[in-house]
């Protein structure tokens, strides 16, 4: 059995074929064994090598299917069109571009197609249910119009009326904003010259009015390119951009999401496949997203725009330019950005709001500048893009300081301190120039504190480089501490305890190396927390007082005593939940370093010994840091509220929450979830909705952390409960996400764990699964050596297996699966008996032709059978009846074969038990002697069964 069990492990080497016949014929077996995946390739080869127009007809046809399958109904649609082309008689073709349209929602389109292939076929049924339906879908949409426009028209009529109540007018500007939403009332709003409308209600200078303007526009271009298009240019970048850069913020806010909305539908638009009618009419969207970028860039260092205007404008630059991802070889956007816009990015980087002249800032503007500049430089792909971005750098802070007077040079160590907290090595090339670090150290000792007060900054940021510690620390520990200590200002003071805090913690968490005497690093925390409760420092200076914690609680006496001062932790969360939102790295940070969750590589022992032999450094962990001080830490936060804030630092839409941030985030999650006993507080104050968001929008650490947190949430928690409504469908896709090799077994473990959880729940999140293609790596992970995993994959098997559509799959002839299932149902580990002996009584049972097969798999079928009868364990006994009965159930010669060995015995012994407990045993034992009695391979002894009959 064993050896069997071996050679499943051998994989088997595919074929070469380049026959166009062959493999379009692998393909149609692919298709009904349920290899979809497998199906559209065997199609996709088939058809780089055909140079028959008919027969590639035929495979684009076949693959049309397969795409309708996967629910791809764009690529179904695009295939059964191909092969239209060739044969406009093809029916089947025909019918599935028919299916697809209808997906899509292009009923019209789609009802003609189904209404010809009723005329060639009046007598197929599918043909006529699909006219029928769509027939339907169109009265309605037909009526609903109707409806809608006379809705629309009455909006209009009050919204135009000036003599109207104004709480008339408004209800109907939000009535306006509520059918813009749906698809029918944003077509006849647009129809009805409703642009014009909203221009009036953009420009009347009422917020409430502009707001719904605003709001009803996104509803109008929501998914929509040439609706998108059109409201661009009839209402012109300029009128845009002037609403977004007025002084309100709620207002800039909307204008922004606008702005996002139409980004994306002109993008998606562009990678769309248009064909048919629509191409002749949409031209190329390119010019209009030119034309936003062009208007954005403009906005940044426009006098007239707002600060929350600016902000928005920055923060739609780092969504839109640079790459989603570094697999697309196009940067071309962030070049031409770089090219035209760069300098006005400075310009506003540089601005010191109380002394130069310059745009209008808010406390976030220099953050959004610096995440900007860092985002389009990683986006740069070759060392000259690079050199140039820095040149450029170098040419505009080198004009500055070279300008008369002071003002000037101001600027310049301003845009310097931006960078180094964005493209780094482009801030430390600055840095680097002639005489920038010496005016640095020479307005540390201005009289002027605002001078101090960029200089003591510029000083920080450049402290966060190893080489520019060091000189830091020879040359500038002394200033900073003569500033902590002399400094009658409170913003000077804070700003220079980060500094000496960032300084002292170079070691990290290696307690053998301390950059300060005894003592000194707890003082320093002691201030920072004294600072950060203090509310009568802005927030901004209090914000200087959480990135010292940052830098300090490397040190675990340092997170001892923060976590332990409640006032201080509840400081540190409203400013998690204000509007500066510059603090959120600098919290995530701390609160990563409080509970422990960054990577810490843990050395073989053997070489640290070898290191202590050769005198070398070995990094020591301090006795606070063990797992058991780390849990009671992590008690304190969750008492403390930590979820919520961190709840609230998901929600915000900055530039400042960057991938970085993000995975801060995600740690943290994770290590509050880490105890079974703390995750039913996590969900109940918004950690599983708070964690959907960083599985996708966060750095691929972070994604996976985020992941993981939500598979150990699902596997203790009722998934629809933690996930309520719609959002249980998105925990599918970053759990199948960890079950990769570049996960460790524990990740995988754990995903397969929550994905079980998930497959027992619905057939619609078993569709789900499915789709995420989830199955084929649940099937490799039963092979796993480690017993857990392979066992918590067979368990999710059993789960999938209530799916018609991985029941298919065990009937591929030319696959080992229902030979594993056998074998496994023999083995030791019980767990992994019960699971693959689960998965066997659910499938016998719905698919009675698998039945026949297991016979076949292993000559040592009966004695896994019988041993799973003469189970200790009653839910393997139960197991094992069921399979029995559905054999028997299946063929009558399956059943002679079952009475011809001990089973016979062994299910009388089990009919006759007494024990209330075994009832669901035994009742299922006396259905299989019943049956037997039934076939007469048994015959009836004063009521019961008894005896074999005669052959």
């Amino acid at each position: 059995m064993l050896t069997e069990l071996s050679g499943l492990l051998c994989s088997t080497q595919t074929q070469s074929k380049m026959d166009p016949s062959a493999l379009r014929e692998e393909g149609n077996n692919l298709f009904k064994s349920g290899d979809v995946e497998g199906a559209i390739s065997c199609y996709t080869k088939a058809l780089k090598v055909s140079q028959c127009d008919s027969e590639s007809a035929v495979l684009y046809r076949n693959r049309s299917a397969c795409y309708l399958k996967l629910e791809d109904y764009s690529q179904a649609e695009a295939d059964a069109t191909k092969a239209l082309d060739t044969d406009q008689g093809d029916i089947k073709a025909r019918f599935r571009r028919a299916q697809a349209l209808h997906k899509l929602g292009r009923l019209d389109q789609a009802f003609l197609d189904a209404q010809k292939c009723a005329q060639l076929e009046p007598k197929n049924k599918a043909f006529q249910e699909l006219l029928r339906q769509l027939s339907a879908q169109i009265q309605q949409k037909a009526v609903q119009l109707s409806s809608t426009d006379s809705r629309v028209q009455q909006m209009f009529k009050l919204l135009l009326d000036n003599s109207a109540q104004a709480s008339d007018r408004q209800k109907a500007a939000q009535n306006l904003v509520v059918l813009s939403r749906e698809d029918a009332g944003a077509e006849q709003i647009f129809r009805n010259d409703g642009v014009k409308l909203l221009q009036r209600l953009l420009e009347s200078q009422q917020e409430d009015f502009v707001l719904s303007a605003l709001r009803t526009l996104v509803g109008l271009c929501t998914g929509h390119q040439s609706r998108t298009m059109a409201i661009v240019n009839e209402l012109g970048m300029d009128r845009l951009c002037g609403v977004m850069g007025s002084g309100a913020s709620s207002v800039s806010l909307s204008a922004c999401h606008l702005f996002q909305v139409m980004f994306e539908a002109l993008t998606d638009g562009m990678k769309k496949d248009v064909r048919g009618k629509d191409e002749a009419i949409l031209p190329e969207p390119s010019r209009e997203l030119r034309s936003m970028l062009r208007h954005l860039i403009d906005m940044l260092a426009a006098p007239n725009v707002s600060g929350p205007g600016r902000d928005s404008a920055i923060n739609l630059l780092v969504k839109q330019v640079p790459r989603k991802s570094q697999k697309h070889p196009d940067n071309s956007l962030t070049l031409w950005v770089i090219d035209n816009g760069l300098k006005k990015i400075l310009e506003v980087a540089g601005t010191v709001p109380e002394i130069t002249d310059g745009p209008p800032l808010t406390d976030n503007t220099l953050m959004s500048c610096s995440v900007l500049l860092n985002k389009l430089y990683d986006d740069l792909k070759s060392d000259k893009e690079r050199e140039n971005f820095s040149t450029l750098c170098e040419e505009y802070i080198q004009h500055h300081f070279r300008g008369p007077g002071l003002e000037s040079k101001l600027r310049s160590i301003q845009t310097v301190s931006v960078l180094l907290q964005g493209p780094s090595d482009v801030g430390n090339r600055t840095l680097e120039m002639s005489g920038i670090m010496d005016a640095v150290i020479s307005l540390c000792a201005s009289e002027n504190i605002t001078h101090q007060q960029v200089a003591v900054e510029t000083l920080i940021h450049a402290a966060g480089k190893a080489k520019r510690a060091s000189f830091i620390t020879a040359n500038g520990v002394a200033l900073l501490k003569d500033l902590y200590k002399k400094s009658e200002n409170e913003q000077i003071r804070v700003r220079a305890l980060v500094g000496l805090c960032k300084l002292g913690s170079a070691g990290g968490t290696d307690f053998s190396m301390k950059q300060f005497a005894e003592g000194s690093t707890l003082k320093l925390a002691k201030q920072c927390r004294k600072w950060l409760c203090n509310d009568s420092l802005p927030p901004n200076s209090r914000r200087w007082a959480i990135e010292g914690l940052a830098y300090l609680t490397f040190d675990a006496d340092v997170k001892e005593d923060f976590v332990d001062d409640k006032n201080a932790l509840q400081a540190m969360f409203q400013l998690a939940k204000s509007e500066d939102k510059t603090v959120l790295f600098a919290i995530g940070s701390t609160l990563v370093n409080c509970t422990n969750s960054y990577d810490v590589e843990k050395p073989d022992p053997q070489l640290v010994e070898l290191a202590k032999y050769a005198k070398q450094h070995v990094p020591e962990e301090h006795p606070k840091d063990a797992q058991s001080f780390v849990e009671k830490r992590v008690v304190k936060l969750l008492e403390a509220g930590v979820v919520s804030a961190l709840v609230c630092m998901v929600k915000q839409e900055s530039p400042a929450l960057t991938e970085t941030c993000r995975e801060c985030i995600a740690r943290v999650f994770l290590a509050l979830v880490e105890r079974q006993e703390d995750r039913g507080m996590v969900v109940a104050q918004g950690g599983g909705k708070a964690l959907l968001p960083l599985v996708s929008e966060s750095t691929d650490v972070g994604k996976i952390k985020a992941a993981q947190a939500l598979a150990k949430i699902t596997i203790t928690s009722n998934p629809e409960i933690a996930f309520p409504g719609e959002r249980v469908y998105e925990v599918v896709r970053p759990l199948a996400g960890l079950l990769a090799l570049d996960c460790s077994l524990l990740q995988n473990f754990e995903a397969l764990m929550a994905l079980t959880n998930l497959a027992g729940i619905s057939d619609r999140l078993r569709q789900k699964i499915i789709k995420e293609k989830a199955v084929p790596k649940v099937e490799g992970y039963m092979f796993e050596e480690h017993d857990l995993v392979r066992a918590a994959a067979t368990e999710c098997m059993c789960n999938l297996i209530l799916s018609p559509e991985v029941q298919k799959l065990y009937l591929a002839t030319d696959s080992d699966r229902l030979k594993l299932l056998v074998l496994y149902s023999g083995e030791d580990d019980e767990r992994l008996r019960k699971a693959a002996a689960g998965t066997l009584a659910v499938l016998t049972g719905e698919m009675p032709e698998v039945c026949a097969r297991i016979p076949s798999t292993t000559s040592h079928w009966l004695e896994i059978l019988q041993a799973l009868l003469l189970s200790e364990s009653q839910d393997l006994r139960h197991r094992g009846v069921v399979i029995t009965l559905n054999l028997m159930q299946a063929e009558r010669s399956l059943a002679e074969k079952l009475m011809e060995s001990e089973a016979l015995e062994i299910l009388s012994v089990l009919a006759k038990a007494a024990d209330a407990s075994q009832a669901s045993v035994t009742r299922a034992a006396q259905c299989c002697l019943d049956l037997c009695l039934e076939y007469g391979l048994i015959r009836s002894n004063g009521g019961e069964a008894n005896g074999k009959s005669a052959p």
